[in-house]
């Protein structure tokens, strides 16, 4: 028999049977191990065939690692490894910051628009002026002692709303112009002693009008002297303005001179300080003085100098991004201002914007010209100049310009 194999056609040799007179034996059968249950008797005797005469490991061949399988009990969900959660990126982190912030903005602009007092100051009536360029604040600081406590008029010294004349008067009139080109904003302070006419009442101090026919009559006062049309109004109060200054920790201002008002006994100190509350509304109003021997020329050249710097200090990133001044900011803002009932809060933050460069010679502050330091009559040449441009949105003459 020859084999096809590696015998090279060598003839094997035929296999040798017992001879016939034996008889033959059998071998008894062995029944073959199960797998992984002991030895089997041919493990010794067989090997594998193979290259290299290596001999294979005994026993059953190793399993395959499979999934892996659950305790007893538990469903085999419980058994999958546990999903790594994804970490968050820096452009996600910032897009949920931002998002934080609008809503955070949105919130406080529904706030402020729904919680500011408002009063219809702006009313259409026959004669009143046409709306020319630029757009106009009627800005008012009125003696006004509501929801002050008697403990609170002592400590601000407001003085005897009886002794004043009673009603509301006006401690500050101004108008704010921001025009609508390139030409800066103005500030313009009028003074409070200034002889006008007062529809219906004939003449009289400007803000009688204020105290006859409030923020109404006082805006049509305004508007017939000046010739300017009102387009949003403003006011604030003694308390409002205090609790404003010290929500912000205070304002910053370079005083040149000590002062110390004969009439309200304050006194401030010449030098750079923070005016907290009741110095700063002594500032504003102090025109019994050596400091301010103009009296109310002075008084109105220190107001516009103080809502500069205080216009600044609520614009600036220390008090928008500090909680503890921002927070006790928006709590006090809305009762201590009022508005028209048609203006709203962009229209203010427009304005904030327009005399954020009063301290930094970014605005014009002027006061209208008179013709005595009395300031009860007004230089109509003058005047007339300064209303001009003020209409037409070109530079105020610096002969209108008062200081």
């Amino acid at each position: 028999m020859t084999y096809g194999g590696d015998d090279r056609g060598r003839r094997m040799p035929p296999p040798q049977r017992p001879p016939s007179g034996r008889p033959r034996r059998h071998q008894p059968a062995q029944m073959m191990p199960l797998p992984g249950r002991g030895s089997s008797p041919y493990d010794e005797r067989t090997r594998p065939m193979g290259h290299g005469g290596q001999e294979r490991p005994s026993g059953p061949p190793p399993r395959r690692p499979g999934p892996p399988q659950p305790p007893p009990g538990r469903p085999m969900d419980d058994a999958r490894p546990p999903r790594r959660r994804k970490r968050w990126g820096f452009g996600k982190v910032l897009l949920t910051l931002l998002t934080v912030f609008v809503v955070f903005l949105a919130g406080v602009w529904v706030y402020l628009e729904f919680s500011i007092n408002r009063v219809d100051a702006l009313a259409d009536y026959s004669g009143r002026p046409v709306a020319a360029e630029g757009t106009n604040w009627l800005i008012v600081g009125s003696d006004s002692r509501d929801g002050l406590t008697p403990e609170e008029q002592e400590k601000l010294v407001t003085g005897d709303s009886k002794a004043a004349g009673g009603g509301k008067r006006t401690d500050t009139i101004m108008i704010a112009h921001i025009p609508s080109n390139s030409v800066k904003p103005t500030l313009l302070s009028l003074p409070r002693d200034s002889q006008v006419s007062i529809p219906g009442h004939g003449k009289n101090k400007i803000n009688a009008a204020f105290s006859i026919g409030g923020p109404t009559l006082l805006a049509q006062t305004v508007e017939g002297a000046t010739g300017l049309r009102i387009d949003h109004y403003a006011e604030i109060g003694f308390g409002g303005f205090a609790k404003i200054v010290d929500a912000i920790g205070g304002v910053h201002m370079c005083v040149e001179k000590p002062m110390e008002d004969t009439l309200t006994k304050i006194k401030i100190p010449a030098g750079c300080q923070d005016l907290q509350g009741p110095q700063a509304l002594g500032f504003v109003r102090m025109r019994h003085s050596e400091a301010t021997p103009r009296s109310d020329l002075d008084r109105v050249a220190n107001q516009r100098k103080f809502i500069g710097a205080m216009v600044s200090e609520i614009g600036s990133p220390g008090t928008l991004l500090n909680p503890f001044t921002l927070f006790p900011l928006l709590s006090t803002a809305p009762d201590a201002l009022t508005m028209d009932s048609g203006d709203h809060v962009h229209n203010l933050v427009g304005l904030a914007l327009a005399m954020r460069g009063i301290s930094s010679g970014g605005v014009v502050t002027t006061t209208v010209p008179v013709t005595s330091g009395s300031a009860e009559n007004w230089d109509k040449t003058k005047s007339k100049l300064l209303f001009d441009a003020l209409k037409n949105d070109t530079e105020i003459p610096d002969s209108a310009i008062l200081t």
